[in-house]
């Protein structure tokens, strides 16, 4: 077999769990090529031939996976998701094992879903298009500020630096977002919008109930929460029930759909998979690809639930 594997060595906090994977991945006969993914490389330039390999191994942070799936999308070809950023909440999201030898063997097995991905279009205060995929959410307002806030300190705290930087703002501004939802216009202030693929964040709890990546819609979130202790209040929710069945969402207003306009009534950061956008905008646009991407699972995978959605075997 032929493995690409695609690595962002400025992702997490460089560990070395990749060599480890590819040690236990490859076996007599086989050819494993590693590209680096740098700072000024775009992804499409390591997968210009990736048609010619029977799976690529996308390696980095959630920005990085999301990037490299983005340019495979619909081309079938299989995709393994290797954690090696700060949060990596889409290898949570999908739930395989985590140790770099179960991961290859699910490599090897050949068992694949198909999930959806995100496009997202937008442009900023300075007429600049941004036009990219994405795999877990993009937010406007209070979760931008936060992603922004804990850059500085993401490689020497790693997911405590999001928590730091929700304390440093206890009093986020409400926005009135004007938000259209395959065509139907909901009216709703709030701290965030976020459009979600999937909505499950750290410590396995779900902004929503029942948010998946192979269902076919996105999920509008806004956390109407004026305050910390709102905040809190929802963060407590989502701790004492995970899944949001038992006990709700309060302060969150959810929509569903396939193709979503959010306005906000003024400039506003804005974030994709956790990368921050450079500069402010106003209006975003998303639209769901179903199935377009085609990841590894194991058994221990939300994602390994029935044959329609699986396929087993090398292409």
């Amino acid at each position: 077999m032929r493995f690409l594997i695609v690595h962002n060595t400025r992702s997490g906090f460089g560990s070395d769990g990749i060599f480890e994977f590819e040690r236990s991945l490859v076996g007599d006969g086989d050819e494993c090529v590693l590209r680096v993914l740098g700072a000024d490389t775009p992804a499409a330039d390591l997968l210009q031939d990736a048609r010619d390999f029977d799976l690529v191994v996308c390696s980095g942070g959630d920005g990085t996976v999301a990037s490299i799936l983005s340019e495979l999308s619909n081309s079938g070809i299989p995709c393994c998701v290797f954690p090696s950023g700060t949060a990596n909440l889409l290898f949570a999201n999908i739930g395989n094992a985590t140790e770099p030898a179960a991961l290859a063997r699910a490599c090897r097995a050949g068992t694949h879903a198909h999930v959806d991905l995100a496009r997202i279009s937008a442009t900023d205060d300075d007429g600049e298009t941004l036009d990219r995929g994405y795999l877990l959410m993009c937010g406007m307002g209070y979760d931008a500020d936060l992603m922004r806030a804990a850059i500085p300190n993401k490689q020497a705290m790693g997911e405590a630096a999001y928590f730091v930087a929700a304390l440093s703002n206890p009093t986020p501004p409400t926005a009135h977002f004007t938000i259209t939802v395959d065509g139907e216009v909901h009216e709703v202030d709030g701290i965030t919008c976020m459009v979600a693929n999937n909505a499950m964040i750290q410590a396995d709890i779900e902004i929503i109930p029942d948010c998946r990546m192979d269902d076919g819609v996105l999920d509008v979130i806004v956390l109407q929460a004026a305050d910390l202790g709102g905040i809190g209040r929802t963060l407590v929710h989502g701790i004492l029930d995970r899944s949001g069945k038992q006990l709700g969402r309060p302060s969150i207003k959810h929509l569903s759909g396939s193709h979503v306009h959010v306005h906000a009534d003024r400039a506003m950061p804005l974030q994709v998979d956790g990368d921050v956008v450079d500069k402010t905008v106003t209006d975003y646009d998303v639209q769901v690809l179903p199935g377009a991407a085609t990841i590894v699972v194991d058994q221990m995978s939300r994602y390994f639930a029935d044959d329609k959605s699986q396929e087993s075997g090398g292409r």
